[in-house]
């Protein structure tokens, strides 16, 4: 019985109508990914970025708001593993020259701003946080740090809210939705929503290693937010405030986006 030979023309038609199917659908795809691109590229600016890619920022920063809890903790370490040096990265608010014994945080609080000095952050309990802090460039140290928990300073003060009560996060009606802080120059400021500021982790950090903050690092008096990447640790707070509308923000004014949660 002879062995039927196959078609090899039959073939060689097969593959290539498969192989020019294939190329059809990578050009279309070159095509649409090339429109795509220049749709985005081509699309407004909006505060540094083109709109679809501030749009797909804003709906992670709604996914994130509903998956990271105000319980939610950032891994802490033993002190021991904190290193001893901690890189300084952007100057930006803090390159001017300042007088340390004459400083004093200004906290706007209706018509009177509430002026606080060094001696009245260390009158409140001392809290101290290990953890590792994460830049947005990729780099990461376990760092050492201490000063009064923010939500500690506001219960206090009875800032953050809008009857002029002591903050609960549970009471969201009376919360305002952010608090704003800059620089004593102005030249770096960030908008941290207010659950995020009342975080139980969120510190206004005056030592670093055991002593006081040096000029690079942010003294006297600095934002520590272990939730958060490090450009929204602002160095050398100058003045706090609080809104319902989203108060500016200097890396999000440069394409980055808002929450910077990790």
């Amino acid at each position: 019985m002879s062995e039927e030979k196959p078609d090899l023309k039959l073939d060689h038609r097969k593959w290539r109508r498969r192989q020019f199917i294939a190329y059809g659908v990578f050009a279309l795809g070159g095509v649409a990914t090339w429109r795509t691109w220049s749709w985005i590229k081509h699309a407004p600016d909006v505060n540094g970025t083109q709109a679809p890619l501030r749009r797909a920022f804003e709906f992670n920063e709604g996914v994130n708001s509903v998956i990271k809890s105000h319980g939610h903790l950032a891994p802490t370490y033993p002190i021991e593993q904190a290193s001893r040096t901690l890189r300084s990265n952007g100057q930006a608010g803090v390159k001017q020259p300042i007088d340390l014994s004459t400083w004093k945080l200004k906290v706007v609080k209706g018509d009177t701003p509430l002026e606080v000095t060094m001696d009245d952050l260390r009158a409140f309990p001392k809290t101290e946080l290990c953890f590792e802090f994460k830049c947005i460039e990729g780099w990461s140290e376990i760092t050492h740090w201490a000063g009064v928990r923010f939500s500690d300073f506001a219960a206090h003060f009875n800032l953050g809210t809008k009857s002029g009560a002591v903050p609960d996060p549970e009471k969201e009606d009376d919360l305002f939705a952010y608090t704003s802080l800059e620089t004593p120059d102005g030249g770096y400021y960030v908008g941290i929503d207010m659950h995020s500021a009342l975080h139980p982790q969120t510190i206004l950090a005056y030592e670093h290693n055991g002593a006081a903050l040096t000029v690079e690092h942010g003294a006297p008096l600095r934002l520590i937010i272990p939730t958060k990447y490090g450009v929204k640790n602002l160095k050398r707070i100058g003045t706090i405030a609080f809104s319902d509308t989203k108060p500016r923000d200097y890396w999000h004014e440069r394409g980055y986006d808002y929450d910077c949660a990790l």
